[in-house]
């Protein structure tokens, strides 16, 4: 394995952190309100939110929660896929549910990342085991004698590796450790996350102050108890929940 220059891994990340911060704002720009409301309404009924800001404020933190993960998964797999080009000549796989393949010490490692270590259900952890089955077994089918190894890599985390459903389970360290065999790259690459973070995150906030407000007004008009002054939660289950008429 070659080794790694740090050098590389920092400017890739310098470069692709502010892609993650475009498509986080991208997402909170092409939010409407009907997406918003497909959340429970009865989890934000329970909590007591009363005016429509509250409403909003509150879906949209949870809106934004699911899908900050996705998009720093897809950049932290991006990461590991450049970090093993850079030390084996790996590569983005093409089977499905495995996203880096490489070779180290005529080992063929076929590997499926994800971002944090609580992930799937049961369904899609027996759906990764017979993808990665399926991908060693394509592999042995051109070369009988190659040995593969499949991983399931996760970034971050603390556990101790282990080898259960037929493949090997790699945590945090030691994750960044077997696809560069460099045991600081896990907090060498915190520093480069952090680049124009400030930077980001403010224009972020002052974004999502002006969505709050838009969506706020849309609320008002569509779900707002003239009455009571308070937001009409009976209309606003039944546009999320009511049957479509036949």
């Amino acid at each position: 394995m070659n080794q790694l220059d740090l050098n590389f891994v920092r400017d890739y990340v310098s470069q692709n952190i502010v892609d993650f911060h475009k498509r986080k704002l991208k997402s909170l720009e092409e939010l409407s309100l009907e997406k918003l409301l497909t959340k429970n309404p009865y989890l934000f009924r329970a909590k007591n939110l009363v005016t429509p800001q509250e409403l909003v404020d509150d879906l949209l933190s949870a809106f934004l929660s699911s899908s900050e993960e996705k998009l720093f998964g897809d950049f932290l797999e991006g990461l590991a896929v450049f970090v093993a080009e850079q030390t084996s000549g790996g590569h983005k796989s093409t089977a499905q549910g495995v996203d880096l393949e490489f070779m180290n010490n005529n080992t063929h490692y076929v590997v499926s990342i994800k971002s944090g270590p609580n992930w799937g259900n049961s369904s899609q952890q027996d759906k990764l085991e017979q993808d990665l089955k399926t991908a060693v077994a394509r592999l042995k089918q051109s070369r009988r004698n190659l040995n593969v190894q499949p991983v399931l890599g996760i970034c971050y985390g603390k556990t101790k590796t282990t080898f259960l459903r037929g493949y090997m389970k790699v945590v945090g360290q030691n994750f960044w450790l077997l696809i560069s065999e460099n045991p600081d790259l896990y907090t060498d690459i915190v520093e480069p996350i952090g680049y124009r973070a400030q930077e980001h995150n403010e224009n972020f906030a002052l974004e999502r102050k002006k969505i709050v407000g838009q969506l706020s007004h849309e609320i008002h008009g569509k779900f707002y108890d003239p009455r009571t002054g308070l937001i009409d939660w009976v209309k606003l289950v039944k546009f999320n929940s009511e049957n479509y008429k036949p």
